[in-house]
């Protein structure tokens, strides 16, 4: 396995499973993972938050952990990296105001670099316009935003545990599919455990 670079872009309420777990699952295979939040510095910290899906009519939130951001935002270069991750939570709704982000994920898309993108982290594709015609899944309250921005939406199953793939672009709906997010990104990623 090629080992490579993947950067993640972060803000603060990020949604905890979704910058942690990635994070963990890629490092574990021997990826390098780099976070980077606009307005932070290597050493600093965002505040994350963990969504439930609780039966109500939207998911609840409960207060998270602190997550390191280990780069720079403003010495971030895009061609350094081989992959994008986009974790939702409430940081993409003012992550996406950011122009840097957005020219950040457009260069990934331009390049044809895999992005991971899950929940409202398509919030930020929508905002960059890079999923025009493409075949997307987000959390469903961001289904209107993927669809005016001429995405096709791809229904998630009962239990938010599937992903989709359409060309360099892995989505899912929220972090319950984190093993078939996951596994479909590093499968783009050419990357497997080795023994």
């Amino acid at each position: 396995m090629v080992k490579k670079k993947i950067l993640m872009l972060v803000g603060d309420f990020v949604e905890d499973y979704e910058a942690m777990v990635p994070l963990q699952m890629l490092t574990m295979v021997g990826h390098t993972v780099h976070t980077a939040c606009p307005g932070k510095k290597g050493g600093e910290t965002v505040r994350t938050a963990i969504h439930d899906f609780e039966g109500d009519q939207t998911y609840s939130e409960k207060p998270g952990h602190n997550f390191a951001i280990t780069s720079n935002f403003d010495e971030i270069n895009p061609q350094d990296y081989n992959a994008l991750v986009i974790p939702g939570g409430r940081a993409p709704e003012y992550l996406r105001l950011n122009e840097r982000v957005l020219d950040i994920v457009r260069h990934f898309t331009q390049t044809g670099k895999p992005i991971a993108s899950i929940c409202h982290g398509a919030q930020i594709l929508t905002a960059a316009d890079v999923v025009r015609g493409k075949q997307c899944m987000a959390y469903p309250a961001v289904k209107p935003e993927l669809l005016q921005a001429g995405a096709t939406w791809v229904e998630t199953n009962a239990t938010f545990s599937n992903a989709h793939v359409d060309g360099n672009l892995v989505t899912a709906a929220a972090w319950p599919a984190h093993p078939e997010w996951m596994r479909k990104f590093l499968q783009i990623l050419d990357s497997k455990l080795e023994p």
